[in-house]
């Protein structure tokens, strides 16, 4: 096996990992204690279709562990590190296959990482971190942010998926 393949994948990981640090970090649309509107899934998205579900989970657990380092916001909460890298596993999970459809997977994947995790469980990551409101009250003001997540993710990644055969066909030429 060749290293260069390898180091090549290692490199493009780590851009896509610093990318996703801005995004989070520097470029947020919308942003307040409780609601958070970036294009963090991004880079995230095109690990996970070049490099499927550990791609994807490296690229957003880590960038998500070194914002937090780097560029805290408040207290490291390790919940949300484990909920960002298991968002990254299901986009790898829905987009890895480079042949498959992004419908219905990957709108099934969009829906769980929003509703199920992002809404769900950060937002009791939240609850549990900040305690000012209940889980519901952080719940009911989280709602308009998922929907703009969803509808911004539902656009673009197709589009992203594209960016990403393009890559690959350069690649093996």
């Amino acid at each position: 096996m060749s290293k260069k393949p390898l180091l090549a994948k290692m490199i493009r990981t780590a851009m896509l990992i610093a990318l996703a640090v801005v995004l989070d970090r520097f470029v947020p649309v919308a942003f307040t204690e409780s609601v958070k509107i970036t294009l963090t899934f991004v880079p995230v998205v095109i690990a996970a279709a070049l490099y499927g579900p550990a791609g994807g989970a490296a690229v957003w657990g880590f960038s998500d562990l070194l914002g937090a380092l780097l560029f805290p916001r408040g207290p490291y909460f390790p919940g949300f590190t484990a909920t960002a890298a298991l968002k990254g596993v299901i986009f790898g999970l829905a987009l890895g296959e480079r042949d498959r459809k992004f419908f219905p997977l990957g709108v099934l994947a969009v829906l769980a990482n929003n509703l199920l995790i992002g809404l769900g469980l950060d937002t009791l990551w939240i609850a549990v971190l900040y305690g000012k409101q209940t889980y519901w009250g952080y719940f009911l003001t989280r709602i308009p942010q998922f929907a703009v997540l969803t509808a911004m993710q539902l656009c673009l990644i197709p589009l992203l998926r594209r960016l990403c055969a393009l890559i690959e066909k350069r690649n093996r030429s």
